[in-house]
C-alpha cells in the first residue's frame, strides 16, 4: 500500500524541532553548565563537576521540550528564553558585576 507523504510544512516543522532539540539543547546544556559552575558555592572543581552532571538532564529536558511544544516556533521560543536566563550569570560575571562564588580551593 502506498502512503501519502506529509505536506512540506509538517516536514519542515519536524526538521525545525529536531534542530531545536540538537542545537538548542546543546547550547542550553553548555550554558547551564557554566551558570551552575559560577553560581554554586563549592570548590571550583566540584562546582564544575556538578554543572557538567546537570547538563545531561538539561539536554534531555530541552530535547523533550522541543518535541512536546505545540508548535516549532514555541519550541524555539522556549529554548531562547531558557538560553537568555542561563546566559545571565555568565554575562554578569564577564562584565565584572558578579563576584565569583566558588572558593577555588580543593582538598
Amino acid at each position: 500500500m502506498l502512503s501519502i507523504p506529509a505536506p512540506w510544512s509538517e516536514r519542515l516543522g519536524i526538521v525545525s524541532r529536531a534542530l531545536a532539540a540538537i542545537v538548542g539543547g546543546y547550547a542550553l546544556a553548555a550554558l547551564c553548565s557554566v551558570a551552575l559552575a559560577l553560581l554554586l558555592p563549592l570548590a571550583r572543581s566540584e562546582a564544575v563537576t556538578w554543572g557538567m552532571l546537570a547538563s545531561f538532564a538539561v539536554y534531555a529536558g530541552a530535547a523533550l521540550w522541543a518535541f512536546a511544544a505545540s508548535t516549532a516556533a514555541r519550541a524555539w521560543g522556549g529554548l531562547a528564553l531558557a538560553l537568555a536566563v542561563a546566559a545571565l550569570p555568565a554575562a554578569l560575571r564577564w562584565l565584572g558585576w558578579m563576584a565569583p562564588l566558588s572558593t577555588g580551593g580543593g582538598a
